[in-house]
Formats: C-alpha cells, structure tokens, sequence
C-alpha cells in the first residue's frame, strides 16, 4: 500500500458562525492510497493497482490540524491492510496508535472502503446495504449572522428542501424570525451546546415547535447529561445529541437522554464505525441523522453511502464551500443521488496533480 496525501485550505462561502466560534475556512487532508492487488499476478481478470481516496476534515474543535495528520500517518505500518479488508480490526489498530485523531483515520477507512468497492466491482451504499430509494432529504446549513446576510444565505439553498439554523446566542428567534420573512421550508435546529437553563430552554423548543422545527441538535453542553434527559423528556422536537455522541462506546451512556444522534464521519474514524453506530443506535431505539463538517465531495460521498439508512441528513459540505476540488454530487428534489454503476465512493473529478506526496 502506498499513500499520498495534500494539504488543501477549503474556503467557506460564508463565515461560518456558531454558538462558541466563527470561521471562514477548514484545513483537510485530502490523501490517495494505492492497492497493488497480489491476485492480478494469477489471475488476467483482476485489477492490478487501486486507488482510493480519502478526507480528513478538521474544524478546530476537535483539535487535529495538518500537523497531527502528517505524524499520524508517518506512524502507520501500511503493509497491515490487504484485501480483504478487517475494517473492525483496522479501526482498533489505528486506535491502538492514538486514542484521538478521529479525522485522520476517518480518511484512511474512507480511501479504504474506496478500494474495497472498486476492488469487489460495487458501490461503497451496495455493500453497507443501503438502499438508493431511501435517501433522507438533505439539510443546507445557515450560519449564525446579520439578518441581511442571512437572507442572502438562504437565497443561496437553491434546491434544498430543508433549512439547518445555527443556534445557541441571545439572538435566537430573530435568526428564526429572519429566516421566516424569506422561507417556508421545515427546519432543523443545531444548539451546539449554547442553551444554560432547561427552563428557557424548554419555552424555546415549544416556540421553535410552532416555526416548524423538525429536530434539535445538542441543546445544552455535552456534559450535562440530565439537562440534556430533561428537555428529552418534555420535548415535542425530537432531541439529538451531537458532540455527546462521537464514537461507538458513547453511545450506551446516551439512552434516555437523547431521541436520538448526529453521526458524522470526522468524529467516528470513518465508515465503518458510523455504520457500527447506526446500527447501535436501532438497538437502543434512537433516530439517526448523519451530518458533516466542512467537507469535500469525497468525505460526502462516503457519508451519502450509509445516509438511506438514517432517518435525515445534513451533508450540505460541497454546496457551502468555493474551492471543492472535486466533482460535486447530483441533487435532485433535495436528495443527493447516489452515483449508480460506480464502483467504491464514485468520486469524479479527480486533478492528479492535487497528490505530490
């Protein structure tokens, strides 16, 4: 196995602002890995060299930066991954590197995942089994911003049918009321933590019922599991725990408190892992929404693999960034379409150049 991999600085559209921070850009490692397949030498039918490729985004919250990244990848053994592909004991592999570092090894299982496709001739959704029938609605995400540039922002969701409003300062219902001057579509709603006291908190989820909100993201900290239960508990929005639900072994200790969770791949190390919770997730009787960071095409098409089997999804990365180096996917009625016939992840529009490592 070979690796290459870029650095690459993905411009946001819009400043992008939420309860606790604001940017205008994300760093992403963007990486290609190369499968030299030991079955071509006997067989004139198999495919003798794999690309596949791989995105580690990573929003300064979670703390990993193209620093981390490169000396995480320098400590990979490479020759340990062959076809066919032990994505559970890969993942406990790279955790047994570092604990952290979701990102980075989000992009590895994603160029893996990749290969696995192409290598068995099938579409990364065939595989996981979801259905192209069945993909969710998409979410186009709105910031946290002016009343005018707001409206500007929605005048951008061109053919989306869902809006995700960021929350979580004293402004909360003007963003909201802003937004209803300019649109009638549903709504979701993401707190990121911002709400203090459940009892405001509660009033504004039966407010924010009446504006037709459909969910609602992490409204207290993470922390505060029984202020999280309790709104739970009272709400007529389903309650989703977002930064409370980041890898497989969070998931046991969230029953009761939360409707449901927000998997995302940059916070699960991958694939594999989100597709490990949603099915942990039916267990406990919990809703999923699969979401992203700010994201390329090639980490939203691995997180549109496994979105059919989710219950919404906010995969709006390509649609809110100038710069995606890639082929944006199709969208049709607002739903992304899968790309049929393509084998691994269906990523198009690939420069070769992007890859000097």
């Amino acid at each position: 196995m070979n690796i290459a991999y870029t650095a690459y600085n993905l411009e946001l559209k819009h400043p992008f602002s939420i309860a606790k921070f604001s940017r205008t850009s994300t760093p992403v490692m963007l990486i290609r890995l190369t499968y030299k397949n030991p079955a071509s030498t006997n067989n004139d039918e198999c495919i003798e060299q794999v690309d596949g490729y791989g995105e580690a985004s990573m929003v300064p919250y979670m703390g990993e930066s193209v620093e981390t990244a490169t000396a995480f990848l320098k400590k990979i053994d490479w020759n340990r991954f062959t076809f066919p592909f032990n994505f559970e004991e890969i993942i406990v592999y790279l955790d047994s590197i570092d604990k952290g570092q979701p990102a980075i090894k989000a992009a590895i299982d994603i160029a893996l995942n990749d290969i696995n496709g192409k290598l068995l001739n099938k579409a990364c959704y065939e595989i996981y089994g979801a259905d192209p029938l069945k993909m969710p609605l998409t979410s186009y995400t709105i910031g946290i911003d002016s009343p005018e540039v707001i409206k500007e922002k929605v005048a951008t969701a061109n053919g989306f049918k869902v809006l995700k409003i960021k929350l979580g300062r004293d402004n909360d219902k003007e963003l909201i009321n802003t937004i209803r001057t300019v649109s009638d579509l549903p709504l979701y709603v993401d707190a990121n933590q911002g709400w203090t006291n459940r009892k405001q908190a509660i009033e504004m989820i039966y407010w924010l019922h009446d504006q037709g909100v459909q969910l609602i993201e992490q409204p207290m900290d993470k922390a505060d599991l029984d202020g999280n239960a309790w709104l739970t508990g009272r709400s007529p929005i389903p309650i989703l725990a977002d930064e409370a639900a980041q890898r497989l072994t969070d998931l046991d200790g969230l029953k009761g408190a939360y409707h449901g969770i927000n998997i995302k791949l940059m916070k699960s190390g991958g694939m594999y892992e989100a597709h490990q919770m949603i099915l942990k997730a039916r267990t406990l009787g919990m809703r999923v929404l699969i979401g992203c960071m700010s994201e390329t095409s090639c980490a939203t098409l691995a997180g549109m693999a496994l979105a059919p089997l989710c219950d919404w999804a906010d995969l709006d990365g390509p649609w809110l960034t100038k710069n995606n180096p890639f082929k944006a996917p199709e969208m049709i009625e607002g739903k992304i379409q899968l790309n049929d016939g393509l084998p691994g992840l269906g990523l198009e529009g690939i420069n070769p150049s992007l890859f000097t490592s």
